[in-house]
């Protein structure tokens, strides 16, 4: 049997400094002997710690705290210039971006407009995007949202047409980007970046089996299993617009990127067509929606009308959520996306009861709790968490304290 190799005093070191970095950025300021107390290590080593840490430019001083028993403390944190990273949201309209520090503090957002752009120029757009957002030079990492998904056999986009994605159907593109602005680019589907954001932040937190479903203009979905998200082999897991629905068109009778299937049945487009046929009317589905739980919420006929249409949709949504929950058996299904926050606890019900109708399985069906844009701050989760995983511990990964 292999023998273990006994850890070398520079590894221990590691997993140490690693320690307590991860206590100050969980804990905030703190003070040397609450440092050794948190992560097991004698004062003379947790004083080595800091010194080197220091050195190093990972944590500075954050004053003196007064008023405790024995000798006054010098507090100490994370250092917020260590490093910084990016989120971006990519939509055919504009660019998102947002820049943080390494804390996780945000330090710039910009909104960039990009209507009508072209090929060719993509590294330019994402860079002022993050020029506006007051990206430093040292900006370490990049993760982008967008509405598609990297084949990771081919490294181009896919699910995703020219019209939804101007100029991001290049060879290479992660490579493109990343070599175009100077630093460490990933490119992410949006709605598993809502999933990211919705398992740290929202409701999906604690849940190691969930289904999250977006729906408005267009639909899409994400599958975290174990605690990991899914991405498929070609990266199109939860690509669900395209899935074969009942009473739908069909790819081959539509064209592979036409509106059919789960689209066809309750996208954007047939929300409004299915609302305008009960007398309810909008200039988005989300809106329509809207007016149609307000229209619900009263008396006579177009309430009922109202309530009928609300129906009609969630009996639709219910199809393919029965196709997925069938073969992922999920704990909970999350539901987000401006059709389905619009329609909020109303819609909600009406979905849950039609899906529970359908199937074995009957998981709880839960809106989504995460505010803001789910994007940008999954994105921001993921280059965070990489980011730190380099700073804290350019030797070993992530492992508990070794006491002194």
């Amino acid at each position: 049997m292999t023998q273990p190799t006994p850890g070398t005093p520079s590894l221990l070191r590691a997993i140490n400094d690693r320690a307590a970095l991860q206590a100050l950025l969980e804990r905030g300021p703190l003070t040397r002997p609450e440092i050794g107390a948190l992560t097991g290590l004698s004062k003379p080593t947790a004083s080595q710690l800091l010194a080197r840490l220091q050195e190093a430019g990972l944590v500075v001083l954050n004053g003196i705290r007064e008023g405790l028993p024995g000798r006054t403390a010098e507090v100490y944190r994370l250092n917020p210039a260590a490093a910084h990273v990016a989120a971006l949201d990519v939509t055919p309209a504009h660019i998102d971006a947002r820049v943080a520090d390494i804390t996780g503090a945000v330090i710039g957002e910009h909104r960039l407009p990009t209507p009508g752009r072209s090929a060719g120029d993509v590294v330019e757009r994402v860079r002022a995007a993050l020029e506006g957002a007051g990206a430093p030079a040292d900006l370490r990492r990049a993760v982008i949202g967008v509405q598609g998904a990297i084949d990771p056999g081919t490294g181009k986009l896919g699910y995703a047409t020219s019209k939804d994605m101007p100029g991001w159907h290049i060879p290479d593109l992660v490579p493109t980007l990343s070599r175009g602005l100077g630093l460490q680019v990933a490119v992410e589907n949006n709605v598993n970046l809502v999933a990211q954001a919705e398992q740290a932040h929202g409701v999906a937190h604690g849940h190691q089996d969930f289904v999250l479903l977006w729906a408005d203009e267009g639909l899409g979905s994400a599958l975290v299993l174990g605690g990991r998200l899914h991405r498929g082999a070609t990266g199109g897991a939860g690509e669900v617009g395209y899935m074969p629905a009942p009473g739908a068109p069909t790819a081959r009778e539509a064209g592979r990127y036409a509106n059919h299937g789960y689209q066809a049945l309750t996208g954007g487009p047939a929300v409004l067509k299915i609302l305008r046929s009960y007398g309810v009317r909008g200039t988005a589905p989300a809106q329509a929606v809207r007016n149609a739980v307000q229209t619900s919420q009263t008396t006579g006929k177009r309430a009922d009308d109202a309530r009928a249409g609300l129906r009609d949709i969630a009996a639709r949504l219910a199809i393919g959520l029965a196709s997925i929950t069938s073969v992922v058996d999920p704990e909970i299904i999350v539901l987000t996306g401006g059709t389905l926050l619009a329609g909020g606890e109303t819609l909600r019900e009406l979905v849950e009861h039609e899906l529970h109708a359908l199937t074995i399985p009957r998981p709880p069906l839960l809106l989504s709790t995460v505010e803001g844009n789910p994007v940008l701050a999954g994105a921001l989760d993921l280059a965070l968490a990489a980011t730190r995983d380099e700073v804290f511990s350019s030797t070993v990964p992530s492992c508990p304290p070794v006491p002194s």
